[in-house]
């Protein structure tokens, strides 16, 4: 009994961990495919639509009888549901992705969070107490997580890695320096528009879920918008049909293992994560993605590791963590005495 118990307190652990796996790779891939030539527009229509196929069986069979009806408002909610958290989310991590490495990319997510709590706070969903710890922890969180941005934009730092270049490399990289930072700070701003989306997106997502509780009909559905948004902005900006037309390895790659791990896998760990442990939980393992995307950035994709990229990372995600814990610190204190209780006899039990 005992045994199984913990099998089972293991379980979501070992879930976020194949979580973080996947979206490491799924970051590498994305980035060696956009360095190839693969249009960014086109990988998210074809991507999102991979991960339709692969996710409306599930959402079919899981919830077919607890599925409410589709009504006019819930589709509006799940356009702008696609346009936010898929659509301009993606195609704004991925110029990011282009113009800059795969592990700066993933460390900025980290910033996500702490804007959603920002934009909560002004919007009056997510309370502020200062006089408590838990209200100073998000506060603390807040400003290092800023700090750690910060750095991290403003401030590279020697290399802490030595990849070497190939001969007569050299003086082309230090031609395209210039180019190089300009190129950088845009990538950097559409990896901040990419947080705002995000977290405009976990908003709207909140009020979604209560008008339309069927979590995995509604992420096929908004999986189908966004492809056929993006298929629709593609098919107005390129008017060329051969960019439809995946012909290098790494492409097709990219596409069927983003769209089915990467959107499918990973939202079906994820919504499982939250469901068994809570949000806060689930929040906790996204910054060991940033680790895992370090060592494959550095062995597979070469790239090296700057000074300011491991200190503002490390700000970073010391913050995300105390305000974590500030949220928690909140919830636990907002736990009626019976469902504490009950919480109680079943750790008892087992």
């Amino acid at each position: 009994m005992w045994g199984m118990a913990r099998i089972d307190e293991w379980k979501p652990v070992i879930a976020m961990l194949v979580f973080d796996l996947i979206s490491a790779v799924t970051t590498a891939l994305i980035k060696a495919a956009l360095e190839e030539g693969l249009d960014r527009l086109v990988l998210i229509t074809l991507r999102q639509l991979v991960a339709t196929v692969f996710l409306s069986p599930v959402a079919f069979f899981k919830e077919r009888n607890t599925r409410p009806k589709l009504t006019l408002e819930i589709l509006v909610y799940l356009f702008f549901s696609a346009a936010l958290g898929a659509a301009l989310s993606q195609y704004t991590f991925f110029y990011g992705l282009q113009y800059t490495t795969a592990t700066f990319a993933i460390t900025f997510t980290n910033l996500a969070p702490v804007l959603t709590f920002l934009i909560a706070v002004l919007l009056r969903v997510e309370s502020l107490n200062m006089k408590n710890k838990a209200g100073a922890a998000k506060i603390i969180g807040t400003l290092m997580s800023f700090a750690g941005v910060m750095l991290l934009t403003l401030y590279k730092g020697v290399a802490l890695t030595h990849q070497a270049e190939p001969s007569g490399q050299h003086a082309e990289a230090e031609a395209a320096a210039e180019s190089g930072k300009k190129s950088w700070t845009l990538g950097t701003l559409a990896l901040l528009a990419n947080c705002l989306c995000f977290s405009f997106w976990l908003l709207l997502q909140s009020k979604l879920t209560k008008k339309y509780p069927a979590l995995y009909s509604s992420t096929a559905y908004m999986f189908l918008i966004s492809s056929l948004q993006g298929g629709g902005l593609t098919a107005a900006i390129q008017r060329r049909a051969s960019v439809w037309v995946l012909t290098k390895p790494v492409e097709i790659v990219t596409v069927l293992y983003t769209g089915i791990l990467g959107s499918g896998v990973g939202y079906v760990l994820m919504t499982w994560c939250v469901e068994k442990r809570g949000p806060v939980f689930t929040s906790a393992f996204i910054p060991i993605i940033q680790i895992m995307v370090a060592i494959i950035d550095f062995f597979f994709l070469h790239e090296n590791i700057y000074l300011g990229s491991v200190l503002g990372s490390i700000l970073m995600i010391m913050g995300l963590y105390i305000l974590l814990w500030g949220k928690s610190r909140d919830a636990s204190a907002t736990v009626p005495p019976a469902k504490e209780e009950e919480d109680k006899e079943k750790q008892i039990k087992s």
